[in-house]
């Protein structure tokens, strides 16, 4: 990560406990539209937007889940998709992971799980790119929160998933009901109502599901 990104983030975001998983401390932005236009115009509108600025419902979900049900990840090696703050994957480390790989397409995303995870006195490996079109490597776990957010997205997202599970990781995925999971591949394993943001999620809870994926094709056995 570049020194200019790990400033960026720590200028714009302050370090504060996540509010469905205060065990977990994050650099959060206080306020969402501002942040998002200057990244978009100091840092290139060709920048994704400030995922990792903020705690979102998929990710607080999934890491309150794993925070409580460590034996998900405990002496295993994890890989976290589009991990944004690092929330999941610090959650991840901190219920015993063996190893836990944290990808971002974002530069800032990257430095911001770096500085997230040395603050809670974890180790996790952060990097840069997209591994969508490719597999999750030597992971057991792969923990996805918030990632149906578009259909082109979802798409992506899903191949890579059934992938995984398909060459035997065990796959779950955070999602407060957005539109585009499919949620005919998944059986949900737990729910919560979890605090948003109102200025993104314009609500102030959102009723949040963990799924397990399926790797079988569905309606069938396989």
């Amino acid at each position: 990560m570049s020194a200019l990104s790990t400033a960026f983030v720590r200028l714009h975001a302050r370090l504060t406990p996540v509010a469905f998983v205060p065990e977990v401390r994050l650099h959060q932005a206080d306020e969402p539209i501002g942040l998002w236009e200057l990244t978009e115009g100091e840092f290139r509108s060709d920048r994704p937007p400030p995922f990792w600025a903020f705690a979102w419902a998929g990710g607080q979900s999934l890491a309150r889940y794993v925070t409580d049900h460590p034996e998900t990840v405990a002496g295993r090696r994890v890989l976290d998709l589009a991990s944004g703050s690092g929330l999941v994957a610090i959650a991840a480390a901190r219920a015993g992971a063996a190893a836990v790989r944290a990808v971002e397409v974002d530069e800032l995303a990257v430095a911001a799980v770096a500085l997230n995870a040395e603050a809670n006195g974890v180790r996790v490996d952060a990097e840069l790119g997209d591994i969508l079109d490719g597999d999750s490597g030597a992971a057991e776990v792969v923990l996805a929160g918030d990632v149906f957010y578009s259909e082109a997205m979802a798409n992506r997202v899903l191949r890579f998933l059934l992938r995984a599970a398909r060459s035997g990781a065990s796959v779950l995925v955070g999602d407060p009901d957005r539109a585009f999971l499919p949620r005919e591949r998944f059986d949900d394993i737990a729910h919560y109502d979890v605090p948003v943001s109102e200025a993104l999620e314009s609500v102030r809870v959102k009723r949040t599901t963990v799924w397990r994926l399926r790797a079988g094709r569905p309606g069938t056995a396989d």
